[in-house]
């Protein structure tokens, strides 16, 4: 018998929802303690960033971290920082979910693109991407230390 598991999307807003999450955010963003995560999640949150959770009977699996933004090549667009899944939970289509989930909400909220960054040693992630949901690489992102 397979087990059914009861999932739901919730945006999350407040910090004992935070502190829940970090566990799984911590699994993207390894250099990151408690503390340092609630801060930088309240000062993004002034910036437009929000934290939808994918719950499987209670628990969160994935995490996906966006904004809405309006540039000159993306016109209206949110903007993915983080999309994890919880390394206990992997493979089991959890990422996808959420991935879909953010899909609906930007054409909900009048975006023309998703658009993401990945880093260059994350293949698997890449290979997800292209072949699940046919994103287009279509440029490189640089950035200098100061």
């Amino acid at each position: 018998m397979v087990e059914i598991l009861k999932e739901n999307i919730l945006e999350l807003t407040t910090t004992v929802q935070w502190k829940e999450a970090f566990p799984i955010m911590n699994q993207l963003r390894s250099d990151l303690v408690e503390k340092t995560y609630l801060d930088l999640l309240s000062k993004m949150k002034e910036d437009g960033y929000r934290l939808f959770a994918l719950f499987a009977d209670d628990n969160i699996v994935a995490l996906a971290g966006l904004s809405l933004r309006v540039n000159f090549y993306s016109k209206r667009h949110v903007f993915i920082y983080d999309l994890v899944t919880d390394a206990s939970h992997s493979s089991l289509g959890y990422g996808e979910r959420l991935l879909n989930y953010i899909h609906n909400w930007a054409k909900e909220n009048g975006a023309e693109y998703v658009a993401l960054e990945s880093g260059i040693q994350r293949i698997d992630a890449h290979r997800f991407y292209e072949d699940k949901f046919n994103y287009d690489k279509w440029c490189f992102s640089f950035r200098k230390t100061l």
